[in-house]
């Protein structure tokens, strides 16, 4: 089928949302592509199924074996969590923390509707900054993110939240300068340093919080923003912490993929999920499974770039096209440049952007024109605010700031 009139052809029916077991309505014996019935979800528990769900989910596999002349590849999906939207909390760094209310009640109301299964929360969960006397591994409020873990639960969605195995404020009072070379991005709010892999030092002090996270919350996993440097040709020397046991090349990262398979073993074990983040369409170079999902897009201004790089990644590929940098000639590019290829798009919800985050006093701030997150337009009277990177349309609608406005949040102090 031609992937640009594969949405029209299919009717809106080629993607079939997935009922429980027990639904009726048997399906004709040659049914056509708008009378295909929802077979059961294999994210459920295959003994539940009937009689009659294994009857309409065969009936539906036979018929797009007529139907299918060739594929890239065949994959038995299980496992996936269909629907995944990052949720946005709130303003951080900001003058009042975040606090959930009703307003986010309607919003998760809403996502559990629109058939979400996952929902990811970014930096701003976190006190990286200390302004509020967390930490990079602590929320900015405690108790307004334990009710937000417990809406989201109720809804029987699973949440994961944003932590990093390599990314760390140089400045905190924890970081330690043998962790890391001399390789840092400064952006916004941020003066990350990029912890090595291969620091022993590092490994202790990040495993321990990062699992704490899952265990003392109750959140479903972690988005793992890996804030990695290759070792593999890396021009800064190793600091005297780094143990190189791995071979490291431009295919193989050796380091890393130990890490990475140390904090999955333990998120598995803890019935968790692992994304993990690289940058653009770059994922890391390992032959192991070492993550559930990765998502890319990051930078990429092109749809087709970013379906031609990552079409043949192993699942599950969630793709972002960075619509802060991106155009596209309607919302239906973001389906049709990754639904054939057995990905699935990033959606945005929650909170409004509001840009308070990208001037509140005393933080200190790149130049804005050297800062492509921060800019001031025309129409904003010289306000500066922060451009999100995560914009697919949930709804139908992008959120930018003029949504209607939910409560601001708890005073602090």
């Amino acid at each position: 089928m031609r992937r640009r009139t594969f949405l029209q052809a299919a009717g809106g029916a080629a993607l079939v949302k997935p009922a429980g077991p027990g639904a009726s309505n048997p399906l004709p014996s040659a049914p056509s592509i708008n009378q295909l019935e929802a077979a059961p979800s294999l994210t459920g528990d295959i003994i539940t199924y009937s009689r009659e769900d294994h009857r309409r989910r065969l009936q539906n596999l036979a018929w797009c074996e007529g139907g299918i002349r060739s594929c890239l590849r065949k994959h038995f999906v299980t496992n996936y969590l269909p629907g995944q939207a990052n949720y946005n909390l709130g303003e951080y760094p900001c003058r009042k923390v975040w606090d959930p209310d009703d307003w986010d009640e309607h919003e998760l109301d809403r996502l559990k509707k629109q058939g979400i299964g996952l929902v990811e929360i970014h930096d701003e969960w976190n006190d990286s900054l200390r302004l509020f006397g967390g930490n990079k591994f602590t929320p900015v409020n405690p108790a307004g993110f334990r009710r937000f873990v417990e809406m989201v639960h109720r809804r029987g969605m699973k949440l994961i939240v944003y932590a990093s195995s390599g990314f760390f404020e140089r400045p905190d009072p924890d970081f330690r300068p043998e962790w890391a070379r001399q390789q840092d991005l400064v952006e916004a709010y941020w003066h990350l340093a990029e912890c090595s892999p291969a620091s022993a030092g590092w490994r202790a002090y990040l495993l321990p919080r990062l699992l704490r996270i899952m265990d003392e919350y109750g959140v479903d996993g972690l988005f793992d923003d890996l804030g990695y440097r290759a070792l593999a040709n890396n021009p800064r020397p190793p600091t005297s912490d780094e143990v190189l046991a791995f071979p490291e090349s431009e295919s193989h990262d050796g380091a890393l993929e130990d890490l990475l398979g140390l904090l999955y073993a333990a998120v598995q074990r803890r019935r968790g999920i692992l994304k993990v983040h690289y940058g653009g369409t770059t994922r890391p170079a390992t032959d192991l499974k070492v993550y559930d999902y990765l998502w890319v897009g990051e930078g990429i201004r092109k749809g087709d770039e970013l379906r031609q790089i990552t079409k043949d990644y192993p699942p599950y590929v969630v793709p972002c096209l960075d619509m802060s940098r991106a155009t596209i000639d309607n919302e239906d590019e973001l389906y049709l440049h990754t639904i054939p290829y057995l990905q699935f798009p990033y959606l945005l919800a929650g909170r409004p952007f509001t840009g308070e985050r990208a001037m509140i006093p005393g933080i200190q701030y790149p130049p804005e024109e050297k800062d492509f997150r921060r800019i001031t337009p025309a129409t904003s009277g010289g306000t500066i605010r922060l451009i999100p990177m995560a914009l697919t349309p949930t709804g139908g609608t992008i959120r930018y700031p003029g949504a209607p406005k939910p409560n601001p949040g708890t005073p602090v102090g």
